[in-house]
Order: C-alpha cells, then structure tokens, then sequence
C-alpha cells in the first residue's frame, strides 16, 4: 500500500527487503531462514553479509540519486534478533553492524509492534520460517528489544500492528506526514 502511495505521489522510491535484494542476498536468504540452526554469531553474519551487499549495491546509489529507500528491515533489526533475543553483546553487535551497512543509519525507523502471541499466529498461516518459530521467550525478548530502543531513540516509533492492514497504513501514513509534511502533505489515506 506504501509503495501505491509513493507511486501516485511521484515520490521516487526503492523498496528492499532483507535478506536479499542481490544476487549475494538472495543465494543467503535460504540458508539463513529455511537453513540448518546455527550459533547466533553466524546468524548475525550471514544476515551482515547480505546486507552490506544490499547496501552497497542497491542502497547507497538509490540515496545518492535522490531515492526514498524503504526496507522491511535493517539496522534495528540485528541489534533486537541477534543481541536482545539471541543474547549477543550489543556492544559487540554494533560495530559490525555499522561496519556492515557503512555508518548508514536510517532516518526513521518504523517498529510494527504486536504482541509475540499475535504474530506467532500471523505467521503461523504463511508457514513460519528458521526465526519466525524460535520460542516465545525469544519472541518476548526480541520485543523487549524494540520497546527498549524505542524509548531512547527519536528516530524510532512504534506502530500499533494490532488492528488491520488499512489501519497500520494510515498510521504510517500519519507519521510520514508528522515527520515529512512538504513530501507526505496529504498522507492521510
């Protein structure tokens, strides 16, 4: 639904997701979501090497040439999956991250905030993959994770993922708007 809007405002956009979005990405995103369990510091490495690929190749020459670039996930993501849930020193876990992604930081994250319970039974319907079924207590401790950094970052902001789809969009519609009035002027619905 974003990516329509960007559309019908002519706003120049990429969407990437993660793993994946290269050729690199790609061949990795079986391993590390339908592959053989691992210790977490591979995990995070191989989610690492993905997206420096993706950063390089697809991210960095979207920025420079003026683009909108929306990933599904990225930064946030290994700090709150690999440090909060998988219990590696967020200490340790940043500087590779940054390594990784080249200092890149988003200038807004968005957090799709359900209960574990909540999407444990989402992804439940499309088959969960290696992550999606860790126990809940990962599930509770990646979303302590989120709330945590939340709290301390402006640059992040929770969005209530309870209700329905066309809910969640106007909420991030909202917020685009609150942080970007002259480029989402009219992004209520």
């Amino acid at each position: 639904m974003l990516r329509d809007r960007l559309a019908r405002e002519g706003i120049p956009h990429l969407f990437v997701r993660e793993p994946g979005g290269t050729e690199l990405g790609e061949a990795l995103r079986p391993v590390i979501l339908r592959g053989a369990e691992m210790n977490p510091r591979s995990e995070l490495l191989l989610y690492l090497a993905a997206r420096a690929a993706l950063v390089e190749e697809k991210i960095l020459p979207a920025l420079a040439a003026g683009t909108l670039v929306v990933a599904d996930r990225f930064y946030l993501s290994s700090l709150v999956y690999q440090g909060y849930g998988r219990g590696l020193s967020l200490s340790e876990v940043t500087p590779i991250i940054e390594f990784a992604t080249q200092n890149l930081k988003p200038d807004l994250t968005l957090v799709m905030d359900v209960p574990p319970r909540t999407s444990r039974e989402r992804s439940q319907r499309k088959g969960p993959d290696r992550i999606e079924s860790a126990d809940e207590s990962f599930h509770e401790r990646v979303r302590a994770g989120y709330l945590e950094l939340a709290a301390a970052d402006a640059a992040i902001e929770l969005v209530d993922a309870t209700p329905g789809v066309r809910a969640i969009h106007r909420a991030v519609l909202s917020i685009l708007g609150r942080r970007w009035p002259e480029t989402f002027a009219s992004a209520s619905g």
